[in-house]
């Protein structure tokens, strides 16, 4: 009967220990909504791997996040509502692009501040946008090319569409 009760105390204080781990590695990694922020809204045409909660960066440093996504019936563009810092006041022609952690990292949306002194107002929208790149379709395309992937498709930019022709230098000179 001692023996359990010590073994469900010593579960009950690993479990606290875990729960107040958890938090915070939460409250320290900066993960979760900005607080006390103003949104704007972008608008993509491919959003792949964004969702509710995908940072927002600036520089490199987060600077708010992905609040909402939609879909806009009439231009089928999605529409990203994004929540950013209150101190972060950006210029009306800024730029916002979705990009990666690196190959296999996870995506997030990089801004790009412009050089114009008015800003975006809260509920305002950013114009210019880059959406995401589908890397597996790139690499489909190039590994099932003609010609098995190196040389096929569509000829250097410069070279004659027809091969070389004569005069072009390409072969050994009689």
């Amino acid at each position: 009967m001692q023996n359990s009760i010590v073994e469900t105390l010593i579960g009950a204080v690993v479990i606290v220990v875990a729960v107040f781990f958890l938090f915070f590695a939460y409250s320290s990694s900066g993960a979760g909504p900005v607080s006390g922020g103003y949104d704007v809204t972008a608008r993509f045409n491919r959003v792949d791997g964004v969702n509710v909660g995908t940072d927002v960066r600036l520089s490199g440093i987060k600077v708010g996040t992905v609040s909402k996504l939609s879909l806009d019936p009439k231009s089928y563009n999605a529409v990203l509502t994004i929540d950013l810092e209150n101190s972060i006041k950006l210029p009306d022609d800024s730029s916002v692009r979705i990009t990666s952690d690196g190959l296999l990292g996870s995506q997030y949306l990089s801004i790009e501040p412009g050089g114009s002194m008015d800003m975006i107002k809260p509920g305002g929208q950013i114009e210019y946008t880059q959406g995401s790149v589908d890397l597996i379709g790139l690499v489909s395309k190039f590994a099932l090319s003609p010609g098995g992937g190196g040389g096929g498709g569509a000829p250097a930019a410069g070279a004659p569409a027809g091969g070389a022709s004569a005069g072009a230098g390409s072969g050994p000179s009689k």
